[in-house]
């Protein structure tokens, strides 16, 4: 687990005992701990007491600059320095060149808010990640945390979900649906109980947005979501988070134990007479829990199957009574969208698609990480003005964005714009903002195949298409490939590929089954070579 979120080292007493204690900031963020946080931490605390200096350390979270983690700050007169990446045979040099004071060193980074990287961002929703302590509600205070809420009470519920509206606020989810909509269907629902429900299954590959969120800043969540009970009229609350994500889990507890305490959750918010009750619930590790009717049916205690829908869930949802179902980035916009008002939110993006989107690099990017940006910056800015191309120093051939269900683009797209209607265009999707980066060495056809095999593991099994039609992708797939020399018709194999895809597309269920022909289709049609065809057949329109 991680070390006290401020830890103030135990110094014998001497007069430089008297001099103020030096703020260091090291993270928590399970990023940051996997490559040696809380060693490094530990071992900067072992020798501040050795000095006798005299230091008050913070965990704070990451900045999502992961290739500098862990990254050290420390605080100065002139703002935060930073030292990355930094390791445990680093320590002893960095007081030796007077880091606490932000002395010159060899992993010195300068002032950390003038890092390009972060300079070039628009950060709403992560603007405390980073900066503050994730769990201290002072701290989140002192960073208009809360202000929201504040404008929240004051207002109507129906003025409440008027801003969100007026924000342009999408689900940031995947299906970017309209959130302020969805809030007022759940409004205007009859029930004497509703629910409010957090989709925190973070499933999809390159993603973790929302586990910053609730490791680096879990307050804005429990903002967000209580904003929504008070918007809707809901008096209870579940976050359903991934079991892969214990840190975040235990920030989400520890900060909802605080906020309870402190009166900002349970039966008085505020002194307002308004009542929000507020749990983490750990899923089970269902990549189809992801889709928000079979979360709901594993909330209740059931297999995680998807429903057929209608009827809806703002409608019959959790136990059959209207539900509000986010995830975890729209729930944590709605705190800004409040204290600032929806205008001030939706002057960033552009067209239909408002505000900014954290977008997280990752696979074979030299500099990986998280990027707020606003709608409207390309592909192509992602990749090389941030990410700084591949980490292998070859060509960048395809780019996955939004998850494993996401078709793979081409070189040729990646002057798109990163917005949902002109990644429709292409056939893209914006999904949850993962970006996964290949290099020129990627086999495209063994990706094709990845993603039926996935769809065939992941399937909840309730439709056919999905169930049966993944696995028999993945064996058409195979014949393709082993083509003429294996005694196979491959233009007949590709063609019967189509056909199983157009099935999929149109007859399953869920997104699972429908989305999985995307990733599959565009490897077959931007990279024909890797699955051995000299030309590919015109695609029909779906």
């Amino acid at each position: 687990m991680n070390a006290p979120a401020d830890v103030i080292s135990s110094l014998p007493a001497s007069p430089i005992a008297a001099i103020e204690a030096i703020t260091i900031y090291v993270p928590r963020d399970s990023t940051a701990i996997a490559l040696g946080a809380n060693e490094v931490a530990s071992a900067i605390v072992a020798e501040a007491e050795e000095r006798g200096i005299p230091i008050k350390l913070i965990r704070n979270g990451s900045r999502g600059m992961f290739w500098l983690e862990p990254l050290v700050e420390v605080a100065t007169a002139a703002g935060r320095i930073g030292y990355g990446p930094v390791e445990l045979e680093d320590i002893a040099g960095l007081f030796e060149a007077n880091f606490i004071n932000g002395g010159d060193h060899a992993l010195a980074l300068g002032l950390v808010d003038q890092i390009p990287y972060l300079q070039k961002q628009e950060r709403l929703t992560f603007a405390r990640v980073g900066i503050t302590d994730p769990v201290s509600l002072d701290d989140y205070l002192a960073h208009e945390g809360y202000a929201g809420l504040q404008k929240a009470l004051s207002i109507t519920p129906e003025a409440i979900v008027q801003e969100v509206l007026d924000s342009g606020l999408r689900g940031r989810g995947g299906a970017a649906f309209p959130t302020g909509i969805k809030w007022k269907t759940v409004a205007n629902a009859q029930a004497g109980q509703k629910y409010i429900v957090c989709n925190a299954d973070e499933g999809d590959s390159g993603t973790f947005s929302d586990r910053m969120v609730m490791e680096d800043d879990p307050f804005v969540l429990i903002e967000g979501m209580t904003i929504a009970a008070l918007a809707v009229g809901a008096t209870q609350g579940y976050i359903y988070v991934r079991s892969e994500y214990p840190h975040a889990i235990a920030a989400l507890n520890e900060a909802i134990a605080v906020a309870n305490a402190r009166h900002y959750l349970g039966a008085n918010i505020c002194a307002s007479g308004k009542t929000f009750f507020l749990e983490v619930r750990k899923g089970a590790g269902s990549y189809v829990c992801g889709e928000e009717t079979a979360l709901l049916e594993s909330l209740e205690g059931k297999r995680g199957m998807v429903r057929a829908k209608p009827p809806l869930p703002a409608l019959e949802g959790l136990f059959g009574k209207p539900t509000v179902i986010n995830n975890v980035i729209s729930l944590a916009s709605v705190p800004i969208i409040l204290a600032r008002g929806g205008a001030f939110y939706k002057n960033y993006g552009i067209g239909r698609s408002l505000g900014t989107l954290p977008m997280q690099l990752a696979g074979n990017i030299k500099f990986g990480g998280l990027v707020e940006k606003a709608f409207g910056v390309t592909l192509r800015e992602l990749l090389f003005d941030f990410g700084g191309g591949t980490a292998s120093g070859r060509p960048i051939r395809a780019v996955q964005v939004g998850g494993p269900l996401g078709p793979y683009l081409p070189e040729s797209l990646f002057d798109t714009k990163i917005d949902y209607e002109s990644f429709s265009a292409v056939g893209g999707t914006v999904g949850h903002g993962g970006i996964v980066v290949f290099d020129e060495t990627v086999d495209m056809a063994k990706q094709a195949r990845y993603a039926m095999e996935f769809c065939a593991v992941e399937s909840c099994g309730k439709c056919t298409p999905c169930r049966i039609g993944s696995t028999r992708g993945v064996e058409v797939i195979d014949k393709i490939v082993a083509g003429s020399a294996a005694g196979y018709d491959q233009p007949k194999q590709v063609d019967l590929l189509r056909d199983l895809c157009d099935t999929m597309i149109n007859g399953s269920l869920c997104a699972m089954g429908n989305m999985t022909p995307l990733p599959v289709l565009s490897a077959l049609n931007n990279f024909p070579e890797d699955f051995g065809i000299e030309a590919v057949p015109a695609v029909a329109e779906h």
